[in-house]
């Protein structure tokens, strides 16, 4: 790839970071959109691992080797948000703070039980798709007694 393709790989990383940042604690509506913000930064890390190959982009981004075990803690998380109301006799997804009770915020952003379900399909979707772009990246070697 030439040079210009790679800085603008570069450059594009942090911003699509912050978009997904915004997707994910605000989403289309009041709640967040976990799954959009996961697509927007596995296509960012796609075009990392396009750019500058598998290796280089697992160098340079370490986070990356640990997709899988995202992938699984998000599905936790998620599972969990949803079915912990079962526990108090709620039904499944039973939002957290009910209705008429003031939610915890950080700044303007309120923490309650969707935040922390749009983070765990963030985690799962991300997780996941990052996984395959790696699998996809950087086929299996070929075996050498195989080729003769």
């Amino acid at each position: 790839m030439s040079i210009l393709t790679e800085a603008v790989a570069r450059l594009l990383l942090a911003p699509a970071l912050m978009v997904a940042a915004a997707m994910l604690v605000k989403g289309y509506a009041d709640v967040g959109d976990g799954f959009s913000a996961a697509v927007v930064v596995t296509l960012a890390v796609a075009l990392q691992y396009l750019v500058l190959g598998a290796r280089r982009t697992e160098e340079e981004i370490p986070l990356l080797r640990h997709a899988p075990r995202a992938a699984i803690a998000g599905l936790l998380i998620a599972l969990a948000s949803g079915f912990f109301p079962l526990l108090w006799g709620d039904p499944v997804f039973t939002h957290a703070p009910g209705v008429g009770d003031r939610p915890i915020h950080i700044g303007r952003l309120e923490l309650m039980t969707p935040v922390l379900f749009d983070v765990g399909v963030f985690l799962l979707v991300a997780g996941a798709l990052i996984a395959l772009i790696h699998h996809l990246a950087e086929p299996p070697e070929l075996e050498e007694e195989g080729l003769s």
